[in-house]
């Protein structure tokens, strides 16, 4: 048996999207909050780590599943440089292959560990063509907390567990015009094409947004294409519309997302990093559905515009977005932008100047 340290540290393991990991953020600080002699060590992907740069008192490590920790001789190095740690406990927020033979790994030595229940079960059910269950499910954050309560380590509810706004530094603060009275985020795009919203309706929303209210516009994306896409579509506005991908390290996007007002994203990981701050967030929905459980944190049901269900009765139709009638790719699309530009307006009304 391994032999325990007086202070517990507790091993959270999330490897997967940057919307799941993101997730993770506000029961990390719920875990905090509750327990504060608990040592935090999260182990992801390393292109994420700045997600928690400003979570006090985590530390954060970094897993190579593709190069040094690929495969099981690599997950076993992995594990021999976890271990020098002192890990009490092991909270597998991710529940796949890898982070399950990690858990084995530690388990071996004694380590209490527990797994998320996806409820996989209940998505089949919300997400299948027949007999469909139409109802909500737990959501992502709330099957995260079950595994630290199943590790004795209770965390409550939906309290406020945001984080703080960020010190714009460096090219950030370039972007961002306290002139302006609200600022806004848009990120257009999604891992799937039925998630994503057409860039043609992206610049009505955008229009229709400048013609009511005074406003800085900010377009977020990553990629060659989406770099490029982005950059036509600012081109078509003034100087008030401006695209800051490819320009800022992720470190200064999280900083400016932080100063937001509000944040129009789809069904992804951007409305979850803008929530993390308490920044009010619109999501565009496609195949898949808030009751999914991957709505963005403490965010109203209302701000998830969805396709009208009359016409895509199917919806959801997966859980990823990955699964559908090819009759269904182009549902989210059938949204108007009116709709859109005023539920903006709407939540940006009862946003505290």
């Amino acid at each position: 048996m391994a032999k325990r340290a007086n202070v517990p540290h507790i091993l959270i393991i999330r490897l997967s999207a940057m919307g799941d990991v993101a997730m993770t953020v506000p029961v990390v600080l719920a875990l905090q909050r509750n327990h504060p002699e608990v040592k935090v060590t999260v182990l992801t992907k390393p292109q994420l780590l700045p997600i928690f740069n400003s979570v006090e008192g985590v530390s954060v490590f970094s897993a190579n599943v593709k190069t040094e920790h690929k495969g099981v001789f690599g997950l076993w190095k992995l594990f021999r440089e976890l271990k020098k740690l002192s890990v009490t406990h092991v909270a597998d927020l991710h529940h796949v292959l890898r982070s399950s033979l990690l858990r084995f790994f530690f388990m071996t030595i004694g380590i209490p560990t527990q797994k998320i229940d996806k409820g996989r079960s209940a998505k089949k059910k919300l997400t299948r063509t027949k007999n469909k269950i139409f109802a909500p499910l737990k959501s992502t954050m709330e099957r995260y907390r079950e595994v630290f309560e199943k590790l004795g380590f209770p965390i409550g509810g939906e309290e406020d567990h945001c984080l703080p706004k960020q010190e714009l530094s460096g090219n950030a603060a370039n972007f961002y015009k306290p002139q302006k009275k609200k600022h806004i985020g848009i990120a257009p795009f999604a891992a799937y094409p039925s998630k994503i919203y057409r860039l043609d309706l992206i610049e009505e929303v955008i229009a229709l947004l400048q013609s009511k209210i005074d406003c800085s516009i900010l377009l977020f994306g990553g990629g060659k294409t989406e770099v490029e896409q982005l950059g036509m579509l600012q081109e078509k506005f003034d100087d008030q519309v401006q695209s800051v991908a490819g320009k800022l390290t992720f470190k200064e996007e999280l900083a400016l997302i932080s100063h937001l007002d509000v944040m129009l994203a789809m069904d992804s990981g951007n409305g979850h990093l803008a929530a993390n701050y308490g920044v009010p967030v619109v999501t565009v929905w496609g195949v898949t559905h808030p009751f999914a459980g991957f709505a963005p944190y403490q965010q109203p049901l209302e701000n998830g515009m969805v396709p009208d269900r009359k016409n895509y009765p199917g919806i959801p139709t997966s859980v990823y977005g990955n699964k559908y009638p090819e009759h269904y790719k182009d549902a989210i699309n059938s949204i108007p932008p009116t709709a859109v530009a005023n539920k903006l307006v709407e939540v940006l009304e009862r946003v505290k100047v």
